[in-house]
């Protein structure tokens, strides 16, 4: 399996203010990074990629399937690009490997015989629920 690298060039990445701590640079340093990557017009994915990626119930992923990532942990601008671009690409890698298909198979004799002694078993009891007839 090889993995699929994503261009630098396919990604728009922006910077913006972070929520949440970050001391006296809060107000004045950029640090948060979005990542946008249009999955579907990625010439760097193959069609199977593209259809896997947008089947997945993400609520990253837009209705024109543009990816967003949001990385804000970090202080510094750099890690939280370099968080973004490692998040996407697990993201990637979790697609590439298309899901074995399931093969059907029967149950056992073992497990039909025990499904329908039980179902035996819990008729009994119903009937013994049952009003008492007089014969």
């Amino acid at each position: 399996m090889t993995r699929v690298k994503i261009p630098d060039a396919e990604l728009v990445i922006t910077a913006m203010r972070s929520q949440g701590a970050g001391g006296q640079n809060v107000n004045k340093v950029a640090s948060a990074i979005h990542l946008r990557f249009d999955i579907a017009g990625s010439p760097s994915l193959s069609e199977a990629h593209k259809a896997r990626l947008l089947a997945l119930a993400d609520q990253r992923i837009t209705r024109d399937g543009v990816l967003v990532i949001k990385a804000q942990a970090h202080r510094s601008q750099d890690l939280n690009r370099a968080e973004a671009i490692e998040r996407l690409q697990a993201l990637v890698d979790s697609v590439a490997r298309a899901p074995r298909a399931r093969l059907a198979t029967r149950p056992t004799a073992a497990s039909r015989r025990r499904r329908l002694e039980d179902k035996s078993q819990r008729g009994e009891v119903k009937a013994l629920r049952r009003k008492a007839h007089d014969d």
